[in-house]
């Protein structure tokens, strides 16, 4: 009984922290491709908060750089690559189908 009436105790592990992605000295900005597009899936979505170890601060900031970038045409919405293979060996019939028998 004297166990179960033990104050609850935390474990004692360090907790290492680690380092930001993002620089103190790296601008977020629409322009800075190569700082954006480390926050891309491969299929050009932006990845989430978690995955990419950022403030709250500095993901906003991302997201709105992504989103800009998309507009300006500096970015693709989306990574068509695999969708133009697959559509390029479906094999297309033009007009109607008709019974040869």
């Amino acid at each position: 009984m004297d166990k179960y009436k033990q104050p609850f105790r935390k474990s004692k592990r360090s907790f290492r922290r680690r380092l930001p992605p993002i620089g103190s000295g790296d601008q977020i900005d629409y322009r800075n491709m190569s700082l954006i597009s480390r926050f891309l899936s491969e299929q050009g979505k932006i990845l989430s908060r978690r995955t990419n170890r950022l403030t709250l601060k500095q993901q906003r900031l991302i997201t709105i750089a992504i989103k800009q970038a998309r507009i300006l045409s500096s970015l693709p919405f989306r990574n068509n690559e695999k969708q133009l293979e697959r559509v390029e060996s479906i094999p297309r019939t033009t007009g109607p189908r008709t019974k040869n028998e």
